[in-house]
């Protein structure tokens, strides 16, 4: 066989594999997703873990979805206020914002955050606990890890994402109103009544379906990849970067489906 063949079907075959196990890995995780869900079902996960992990991975992290929301919104109010002031249509940047936020940034950066934050925090600590056998330990008494460890993380997620979320869309919200009528001189009223024209509720509603479903990408993805760490503290990191990687690749995905489902059955 011509060496150019032989290069060709070299590349084909990695491509191939590649594939391969990316499926596989999908696979594993819908199954993962699935078992945690079946035995929450059967039997509920303590209200008292479930608590500690809304604190946790919600309550904790208001700062830096705060400051986030906070600056993408005034950053995000300048450069459309420089735009639009030549057409003298300065005062519309309110429901701009209004809808960027509700509609994608809200959702994603808050997400990004959380898997960022959060994400990488579920990953190491289950990852060390898998390496250190005390996951093994708990199937040795006949506990489910399942049910102690993941379930009460997907069920605080699945709270506290749409909730991060709306605090995100009001903050950026403010930052902007603040851009506007102290930087830029526009009239608060005609600002507020430029807002209420531009919203719509089902911008929020299509935001917070999105957030919910951001969430559980991230946390099931942390989880997956905590519960598959091996190798000791090496194994740790590398399940930590997976995890990171992997939920903002993801959330990016799960959005376009998201908006062009919404796209399609709403607009």
């Amino acid at each position: 066989m011509p060496r150019d063949d032989t290069v060709k079907m070299n590349t084909f075959e990695r491509i191939g594999d590649w594939l391969l196990v990316k499926t596989q890995t999908v696979g594993a995780m819908f199954v993962f997703y699935g078992r945690t869900m079946a035995r929450t079902i059967r039997r509920r996960p303590r209200g008292k873990l479930v608590y500690e992990q809304m604190m946790r991975l919600g309550v904790e992290s208001i700062g830096v979805v705060t400051m986030t929301a906070l600056f993408t919104g005034m950053v995000i109010a300048l450069q459309s206020v420089n735009s639009l002031k030549v057409f003298g249509a300065e005062a519309y940047v309110g429901g701009m914002v209004s809808v960027l936020f509700a509609r994608e940034l809200g959702p994603v950066l808050t997400a990004i955050m959380l898997a960022g934050r959060v994400g990488a925090a579920m990953a190491a600590e289950l990852g060390t606990m898998r390496v250190t056998e005390q996951i093994d330990a708990l199937e040795t008494l006949a506990s489910d890890p399942f049910r102690y460890l993941v379930a009460p993380r997907i069920i605080a997620m699945a709270i506290m994402a749409p909730a991060l979320t709306a605090l995100a869309m009001g903050v950026a919200q403010v930052g902007s109103f603040f851009v506007c009528t102290v930087l830029a001189d526009v009239d608060p009223g005609v600002y507020i009544a430029e807002l209420d024209a531009f919203s719509d509720i089902w911008d929020i509603v299509s935001g917070l379906i999105k957030a919910f479903a951001f969430g559980q990408v991230l946390t099931l993805i942390s989880c997956y990849y905590g519960f598959s760490t091996f190798g000791g503290a090496e194994g740790v990191g590398r399940s930590t970067t997976n995890a990171v990687v992997v939920s903002a690749v993801n959330i990016l995905i799960v959005d376009v489906l998201l908006t062009t489902l919404f796209f399609i059955a709403f607009d």
